[in-house]
């Protein structure tokens, strides 16, 4: 494998004149262009909007359901454990 003919710092002094398009670089890149190669447009992306609730709200909700449930579970375990006493 060879290594790089330019010094580490070749970056920073060079100075590009205009951005590539993606075709460009394919070119540059592969050196031709092969017919089974295709670009194609990218839908922009969707703006964002502002959730109503935010995620340290839902992990609390969560995290508050979570200790309900397992309230119920030991309330129920407490009762089955009395009846099997009673038994």
């Amino acid at each position: 494998m060879r290594g790089s003919v330019r010094v580490g710092s070749y970056a920073r002094y060079v100075r590009r004149l205009r951005t590539l398009s993606e075709t460009e670089c394919y070119v540059r890149l592969y050196g031709g262009w092969d017919s089974t190669v295709t670009l194609v447009q990218i839908e922009p992306r969707r703006p964002r909007y502002e959730p109503a609730v935010s995620g340290e709200d839902l992990r609390r909700e969560f995290e508050a359901r979570i200790e309900a449930r397992t309230d119920e579970l030991m309330a129920e375990l407490d009762a089955a454990e009395a009846a099997v006493e009673a038994a």
